[in-house]
């Protein structure tokens, strides 16, 4: 499954490029991207595990950016 999310206050390219690399490294991601320009992140993941996967990149990004959210 493959799912884009609009992202709301992304300050920074910096913080893009970091949640996107962690957001790769996450066990069941498949690919992902992050757009600082766009304000939107793309995640594919297993269909059957995509829920818990948002969890965590949810946890990710609130890590790097603690403003920023994700409007799942």
């Amino acid at each position: 499954m493959k799912k884009t999310f609009k992202l709301i206050d992304l300050d920074c390219a910096n913080c893009a490029a970091k949640m996107e690399t962690g957001i790769k490294k996450l066990e069941g991601v498949k690919d992902a991207s992050v757009s600082f320009i766009t304000q939107k992140m793309t995640v594919e993941a297993d269909d059957a595990q995509f829920d818990a996967v948002m969890k965590k990149v949810v946890k990710l990004c609130r890590k790097i950016e603690p403003d920023c959210e994700i409007v799942l």
